[in-house]
């Protein structure tokens, strides 16, 4: 290249205007900043129109937690039916607020319900048993097959109840021996409480010889039971032969008798 058509160009090229550049720069650091206050003030609304609703949204839950507890005092429900049921409706309720504040903020909560669902069906599948159990003690406890104290036969033991909880019920035996029974096996079988009626009736068999005066025994029976207080007249008692058995004739002794004196009788 020639030296001369060099210099030329060098000399012709057109100088930076520097004074043109910096106000422009300027102008695009008001433009951003000014951006930057719109998109922080509308985060700083948005922010604190979900902290308002996570504030009264909490306390609104417990408003109608502790509603729920009073209603269900008022109506005599089991005291753990109502610390249940109270605390399912407010975490429902505090769920509610908590997805309410995330979608006030931005946040796409589609996806975070989906998560929950999921979530939840996985817990589900692996504590089936355990909700089996659940589902049968919060039924026992709101349709009372039995109470605290009443004398049962069920899955196969037979006791006192002793406590109902949510996934078992205690039981006490005879011998003094304590049960803890699965709520899944109770409700699951025939339950036979033997102290839901107030009276019972106590059905003995008396073996005599076939020589003995058959008369002379009954009048016997007879004596014991009237001068047994706990013994009620109402409904009348009854003895008779019941069974002309291989060694012995067999008398059938049916009196009834309070709950309370059952085992005493």
């Amino acid at each position: 290249m020639d030296p001369s058509e060099t210099a030329e160009t060098v000399v012709t090229t057109t100088p930076v205007d520097v004074m043109e550049v910096i106000p422009t720069s300027v102008d695009d650091v008001s433009q951003l900043w000014g951006q930057v206050q719109g998109i922080a003030t509308d985060w700083g609304i948005k922010a604190l129109a979900a902290l308002a609703i996570f504030i009264i949204g909490r306390w609104v839950a417990k408003a109608i937690r502790r509603g729920l507890q009073r209603m269900m005092e008022k109506g005599g429900a089991d005291p753990i039916i109502i610390g249940f049921v109270s605390s399912i409706a407010y975490v429902a309720l505090l769920a509610f607020v908590v997805i309410a504040a995330l979608g006030q903020l931005g946040i796409q909560t589609t996806s975070f319900i989906a998560i929950l669902g999921a979530a939840g069906l996985a817990v589900g599948l692996a504590l089936q048993g355990s909700l089996a159990n659940f589902a049968a003690g919060f039924l026992m406890i709101i349709f009372r097959p039995f109470k605290v104290g009443d004398f049962v036969e069920a899955a196969g033991v037979a006791g006192v109840v002793k406590e109902i909880q949510i996934f078992t019920t205690t039981l006490k035996t005879g011998d003094n021996k304590t049960i803890i029974v699965p709520n899944a096996k109770i409700s699951g079988d025939n339950i036979i409480n033997y102290s839901a009626e107030e009276n019972r009736r106590v059905d003995m068999t008396v073996g005599v010889a076939y020589d003995a005066d058959l008369s002379k025994v009954k009048e016997v029976l007879n004596d014991i039971i009237s001068k047994d207080a706990r013994i009620l007249s109402d409904p009348e008692p009854l003895v008779v032969v019941g069974e002309l058995a291989d060694s012995s004739v067999n008398f059938i002794v049916r009196v009834w008798t309070k709950g309370a004196d059952y085992w005493g009788v």
